[in-house]
């Protein structure tokens, strides 16, 4: 039988090889790319065909998981990026250049506690501490971080419920930020939107217990947007004392499975932070506050984290012999199993547990924000289609306004033929990172 180290050789020896190549190249190494079979088409206005291309193409998966596909996770937290910082720092994306003047801070809304987990303090000289559950110095790489140091008494059903509810509390977060802002500022709740406006982007991370946690950038701009004046009495220390009442004062009541109630909380813990503009003192860091380029940057590293690639599974689970083969931490598994069981209950069945059991019950978007904030990711991206449909027109000699694009794709398959094209496409991933990487240490040098 042939190793795959020969397997790769045969396929590096093939004919058709270096097309093969050329097409990964151009999708970045995806991990699992959509392949289809067709054809398109230029024509004039009057429906003459210019130039007629057709065949097999590859296109990236999209997935914005590093875990699952690193080249499509790497241009998900490019986007992520830029459509953070333009509401950061504007002057781009339809977002006005003052925007950084405007009254921001950078908030976290953690979950509460389910039970005692094994964790791994440390001092603020960064010395490691003892677990605070077991009294035991765990190892960063230890597997027990994060896990229930005593599952039978860890509040299972209470986590994935909290996780499965998670997007609506912070919908009555919001809602409860702009009464207390309303209040602090003298206004009824009805008048708030008259005179100002809560713009925010936000992005879910999780933590190592398996909770998902909020970073939120939260903004108040003028009732029309980021183009109108902020109100004078709007400043950042207001908007930070007001997400912290706005956080302890909402709440979601359900029941568990026997019918008693469940209140869903934040977590005690809800960290405010400035945000320093570009062109600000270095010294503000001494305040907590942080950059605008850090902080986009921040953003794009959650966006595409999972609930960690040893900590869950990567895909839905369609059964239950799905769960008892997962390689993964009993804690999690607990948790994926109990989402499965509350899953299959009539009282939970609105939540549809079952379909995001693989997520631990988490149902929200991992990056989400409020319409005035910036731009969205589908403008970004069209923006991304029009410049290289312009390119191939140059590089055609076509005038692109008076040329029409006609597709016609077929589905033909996902993913690679056999290991030896996933090894050598991972291997193409690599390469291009790498280069992406060079190119952008250049661009900071000069």
């Amino acid at each position: 039988m042939l190793t795959l180290e020969d397997r790769i050789s045969a396929r590096v020896k093939a004919v058709d090889f270096r097309a093969w190549r050329d097409r990964v190249t151009a999708i970045g190494g995806c991990a699992a790319p959509i392949r289809l079979s067709g054809a398109f088409q230029l024509q004039d206005l009057n429906g003459g065909v210019i130039e007629h291309i057709g065949g097999d193409v590859m296109v990236p998966c999209g997935n914005r998981r590093e875990s699952v596909c690193p080249a499509c996770s790497d241009r998900y937290a490019a986007d992520a990026y830029h459509l953070m910082h333009a509401g950061l720092a504007g002057g781009s994306k339809g977002v006005p250049a003052d925007v950084s003047e405007k009254p921001r801070v950078f908030a976290t809304l953690t979950a509460p506690s389910f039970g005692p987990v094994h964790n791994r303090p440390t001092t603020t000289s960064g010395k490691v501490r003892p677990c605070t559950g077991c009294g035991e110095w765990h190892h960063g790489d230890d597997p027990r971080l994060g896990g229930a140091v005593d599952p039978a008494t860890y509040d299972y059903t209470g986590a994935v419920l909290w996780q499965a509810h998670a997007g609506k509390l912070w919908h009555r977060f919001t809602i409860a930020l702009r009464r207390k802002l309303a209040g602090a500022a003298g206004l009824k709740v009805s008048e708030f939107k008259h005179h100002a406006r809560l713009s925010y982007a936000k992005v879910a991370e999780y933590q190592r217990r398996g909770l998902v946690h909020f970073h939120a950038v939260v903004r108040v701009d003028g009732p029309d947007g980021s183009h109108d004046p902020t109100p004078a009495w709007a400043t950042a220390e207001l908007l930070g004392d007001c997400i912290k009442a706005a956080a302890r004062s909402v709440g979601i009541d359900t029941t568990r499975p026997d019918g008693s109630t469940l209140r869903l909380l934040w977590g005690e813990q809800v960290d405010t932070r400035g945000i320093r503009a570009a062109n600000a003192s270095q010294v503000e860091d001494e305040f907590g506050e942080i950059s605008e380029a850090r902080l986009a940057g921040y953003v794009a590293k959650y966006a595409t984290k999972g609930t960690g690639a040893k900590d869950t599974a990567e895909r839905p689970i369609r059964s239950q012999l799905d769960i008892d083969v997962l390689h993964i931490s009993e804690h999690h598994r607990r948790m994926v199993q109990t989402a499965w069981d509350l899953g299959g209950l009539a009282d939970f069945e609105e939540l549809n547990l079952r379909k995001w059991a693989h997520m631990l019950g988490f149902r929200g978007h991992f990056l989400t924000k409020s319409k005035h904030y910036s731009t969205t990711f589908r403008a970004i991206r069209e923006e991304r289609r029009t410049f290289r449909t312009r390119e191939m027109f140059e590089r055609l000699d076509l005038d692109p306004d008076a040329v029409i694009v006609v597709n016609d794709w077929q589905y033909a398959g996902s993913g690679y033929d056999n290991d030896a094209e996933r090894e050598l496409a991972a291997g193409i991933a690599e390469r291009v990172r790498a280069q992406r990487l060079r190119k952008y240490e250049r661009e900071v040098a000069a």
